[in-house]
């Protein structure tokens, strides 16, 4: 029986810009940076408090995983910010809003009442965009 997932991907443009956003604007913590060999770096964050779960910042670039099409096709996918997506909740969504915004992350959407909650988006560096949310 699966009781848990621990790790998900999200996939970059520039690992180093990534870390600095997710660790200097959301106030992530590094959970794991190591290099892999071949200009790899397996880099990890998590939410404070919660180490259990590892975002991998993997960067889009011919390598282990993309040949040089592949890399260019998913690097223009992430631009665009059509590929990735993820949630994130918070307790007080208007303090984490104007906190976030205050070191620089752009949101598409102020926060707004919503059935579920209230929610705003937002994009990191690299085009993927979050729904940020205070469940109801």
């Amino acid at each position: 029986m699966i009781t848990n997932l621990s790790h998900v991907c999200v996939y970059v443009l520039n690992q180093e810009s990534a870390e600095d956003f997710y660790v200097n604007k959301l106030g992530f913590q590094i959970h794991t940076d190591a290099p892999m060999g071949n200009g790899i770096r397996w880099l990890t964050v998590h939410p404070k408090g919660k180490p259990e779960l590892e975002i991998t910042l993997i960067e889009i670039k011919e390598g282990m995983m993309f040949d040089q099409d592949a890399a260019e096709k998913m690097q223009a996918l992430v631009k665009k910010g059509v590929f990735g997506y993820g949630v994130f909740s918070c307790d007080d969504i208007y303090a984490t809003y104007e906190e976030l915004r205050a070191k620089g992350v752009k949101f598409k959407k102020e926060p707004k009442k919503e059935f579920y909650g209230i929610e705003a988006v937002f994009s990191d560096d690299s085009g993927n965009w979050y729904s940020l949310t205070q469940p109801a």
